[in-house]
């Protein structure tokens, strides 16, 4: 490392000796091992059950920007496990949307000390910037502290995630939040995940994959949940676990199938042309099943447009199932305009909290073979984003849009 400290200096003429260039050196030497000893593990981990109890806003809770199932910390009892193999560890969600610290400190007995936890993360500060002044925001976190502190629990600050600058959250303003949090956390002597640090250094570093970790402007998706619970996984354990790997909970069809079980009908909503395909499909793998489709009406239509039509919809509809297919034919003006709609037309489709109802994307090449339109690629990662599963045509597969959607169901069990 000191090596490439000289010749970064000798290159860029930071500064004009090598005897600078040493200290530099040696500056970054011991900032890798103070960050080493930093990443001491909170908890003993074991046999003994350890539970822990995540406090927070929309970004902590499950909602639809994460397919409505799991949030960073369910994500994070798997990061754990696999980061500890032997950790006997509970993770509960205690995150509602809207919720600032005050919100957390009225709930504080209710959802996170009745349940009597060995630690809890704290995490708030995205909604606090729009109606909590700075110093009654250090306040209410202070008695967070105190109180989990009084109840024998250990505390980890966090702060926000990085977010897309705009006239309600300025960045500005949230980095002074973010300051204040990690200020608090060096008086009382408390462990910081530093999520926003972490989300701007890859924002720095690759600017469009950061994007794509986001399902709006400041929500991530599952993609961008996964990075938050991997970085508080390092937090507490000390260790380093990588959550690229893990699928979407099943069973996908989790109410779809359900309801084929009690004999009940299956409202579906569809996009052409799985809305004449998708009933004799899940007739073919449950031949008692009663379906009745909803056709989602796509020619036409601008994604922007699907998007609208999804958030008026879906919604107030509440399908048991909802069948996206986005056509090729759905045109965007750019790259950020199409991941803008497309992830909104995903989060329109899902219940506003924990999913009451099935939702599965559909690639545009199942429906339409041939060569690739320029931004079929940009699909298959929003929807693993979203933490939602997709129908897809392999490359070279010639089979019919009938028998690829068959060929999926038959897999959902």
């Amino acid at each position: 490392m000191t090596m490439m400290m000289f010749s970064h200096c000798r290159l860029q003429r930071v500064w004009p000796s090598a005897v600078a260039c040493f200290v530099l050196a040696t500056l970054v030497l011991l900032r890798v091992a103070n960050s080493d000893d930093s990443a001491k593990p909170l908890l003993s981990f074991g046999e003994k059950p350890v539970k822990i109890v995540c406090l927070g806003d929309s970004v902590t809770g499950v909602y639809y920007h994460t397919g409505g199932r799991r949030a960073y910390p369910e994500m994070l009892e798997i990061a754990i496990k696999l980061a500890v193999p032997k950790a006997n560890v509970t993770v509960i969600n205690a995150g509602i949307s809207g919720h600032t610290t005050q919100n957390g400190l009225d709930r504080l007995d209710r959802d996170v000390l009745s349940k009597k936890p060995d630690l809890v993360t704290v995490s708030f500060g995205l909604n606090d910037m729009t109606r909590i002044p700075e110093d009654q925001f250090r306040k209410n976190l202070e008695t967070i502290v105190a109180r989990c502190r009084e109840a024998k629990a250990d505390v980890v600050l966090c702060t926000p995630n990085a977010v897309i600058n705009t006239g309600g959250r300025p960045t500005e303003k949230l980095e002074r939040y973010c300051e204040v949090i990690r200020a608090t956390a060096r008086d009382l002597k408390l462990a910081v995940c530093d999520q926003y640090r972490a989300g701007d250094a890859q924002r720095t570093k690759d600017a469009w994959g950061w994007r794509l970790t986001l399902s709006d402007e400041i929500h991530p998706n599952m993609d961008g949940h996964k990075l938050m619970a991997e970085e508080l996984c390092h937090t507490i354990t000390g260790k380093s676990a990588s959550l690229k790997a893990v699928e979407p909970p099943s069973p996908v069809l989790a109410k779809t199938l359900d309801l084929v079980k009690k004999s009940k009908p299956i409202r579906v909503l569809a996009m052409p042309p799985f809305d004449t395909l998708i009933g004799p499909a899940l007739k073919r793998q449950h031949p008692n099943a009663v379906v009745e489709v909803t056709a989602w009406t796509t020619e036409g239509k601008t994604l922007a447009q699907l998007e609208i039509a999804a958030q008026q919809t879906v919604r107030a509809m509440k399908p048991d199932l909802v069948v996206l297919a986005v056509p090729r034919s759905a045109t965007a003006d750019s790259d950020e305009q199409f991941v803008k709609s497309y992830s909104w037309v995903m989060n329109w489709s899902l219940s506003f909290g924990h999913a009451e109802w099935d939702c599965f994307v559909v690639h545009p090449s199942v429906a339409a073979a041939g060569a690739p339109a320029s931004r079929d690629d940009l699909v298959r990662p929003l929807v693993r984003a979203q933490h939602l599963s997709l129908v897809d045509r392999a490359v070279g597969d010639a089979a019919s849009a009938e028998d690829l959607l068959a060929k999926w169901l038959a897999q959902q069990r």
